[in-house]
């Protein structure tokens, strides 16, 4: 009995070890994603093709957005973004970039969360449009520290050149990210470009709610569209998910899924096995006992429930064990972080845990359910079991 109940154990354990460690996989990677990129971006449908062309009016796109008394509740905060490629030259070394120019309306919270040194530029500064704030990955290649200035070409028909100050050095672990951008005002990008200030690449346009992301998409399209013939704008503009704009992320995540649903249909089915073992040892170790109820006139639904009771204590010994060690060991990891990953190949430092009380009740539930069919199934061997043959068992 002690193997069984060490199986049933084990199987709990793995079972809400997985569920916590792929929830935390999920939350902690699409929480860095929609912090980094824009629950919505309006950008132009021709982006890409010329960036001077391609453009979106910020002003124009706040109107709009403002102007609907249905949606204007549900924003969080709307930005300008001007992103422009670039090069950063150090004495030593260079590196290829994207300098991702904002406005004052960008969300600087995750970032500054982030932090390693330095500050952000979410602070009142004249000069703040000479500043950025880049990432270690960046810093580490070119060799650059807070306070260091470092020249940045932008190419296009000709050289510009801007000498910019690192205001910030920050870490996320996202090599998507970290290793392909820096950010700073967006005036830098617009002076190069020649734009005005309402000018810019794209619009991120953040939602206090994000449950409804495709639906919300559809909602300002359909508004971006009513402004386009508002302002007699000769563009044509498009609005996109930041689950659409990254999407090999969110299919690796949906990947995981998969992986959790095998991991616990092998451990149900595990667990079922141990228990067809533990109810088949219950009844031989008593295999006298049910020809003498038997022989007394017990009925074969009386024997069964007496034995499916006795088997359902070990099962719900081994789920309170199993729960407790399982709990147990995720709570060690989520605030401990002894389990560390490579970030370069997990986009984090360690094994991230998220304990969900809904999923654990859900998954006791399923391992009960699954239990009793099992044990009900098995337990029509004792129909099978005659008096007479009983008592001559040793």
């Amino acid at each position: 009995m002690t193997v069984a109940l060490v199986g049933i154990v084990l199987a709990v354990v793995i079972m809400i070890l997985s569920i916590a460690i792929v929830m935390g996989f999920k939350g902690e990677i699409s929480g860095k994603i929609m912090h980094l990129d824009a629950h919505l971006r309006v950008s132009n449908a021709a982006l890409g093709i010329d960036e001077n062309y391609a453009t979106v009016n910020g002003r124009e796109v706040r109107e709009t957005i403002a102007g609907d008394s249905a949606f204007a509740p549900m924003i969080e905060s709307v930005s300008l973004i001007a992103d422009k490629s670039a090069i950063l030259k150090t004495e030593n070394d260079f590196m290829g970039i994207i300098l991702r120019g904002v406005d004052k309306g960008y969300d600087w919270r995750y970032l500054h969360s982030r932090l390693i040194d330095g500050n952000t530029l979410d602070v009142p500064d004249t000069t703040s449009s000479q500043r950025i704030v880049i990432s270690k990955t960046v810093a580490d290649r070119l060799q650059l520290h807070t306070g260091d200035k470092v020249m940045t070409y932008f190419i296009d028909n000709s050289i510009k050149a801007r000498n910019l100050t690192v205001s910030g050095i920050f870490k996320t672990d996202l090599d998507a990210f970290d290793g392909a951008y820096i950010v700073g005002d967006i005036d830098i990008v617009q002076g190069v470009n020649g734009w005005n200030g309402d000018t810019g690449t794209q619009v991120a346009v953040n939602l206090k709610d994000t449950r409804n992301l495709e639906g919300d998409g559809y909602q300002l399209y359909s508004l971006m569209a009513q402004g386009t013939v508002k302002h007699e704008s000769k563009n044509l503009f498009v609005v996109s998910t930041t689950h659409q704009n990254n999407v090999a992320f969110f299919a690796w995540l949906d990947m995981l899924n998969m992986n959790v649903a095998v991991i616990l249909t092998l451990m149900m089915i595990v667990a079922a096995f141990t228990l067809i073992s533990a109810m088949l040892m219950i009844v031989l170790e008593r295999i006298r006992v049910i020809g003498n109820f038997k022989a007394m006139g017990a009925t074969n639904g009386t024997i069964r429930r007496v034995f499916i009771f006795l088997t359902g204590k070990l099962i719900l010994k081994a789920l309170i064990i199993g729960n407790i060690i399982g709990i147990g060991l995720a709570l060690i990891q989520k605030y401990c972080h002894i389990v560390r990953l490579d970030p370069a190949s997990y986009y984090m430092p360690y094994v991230p845990i998220h304990l969900s009380i809904p999923a654990l009740l859900l998954l006791n539930v399923g391992i009960i359910v699954v239990s009793y069919l099992t044990l009900l199934g098995t337990s029509h061997i004792i129909s099978t079991i005659k008096p007479t043959a009983t008592m001559r068992f040793e």
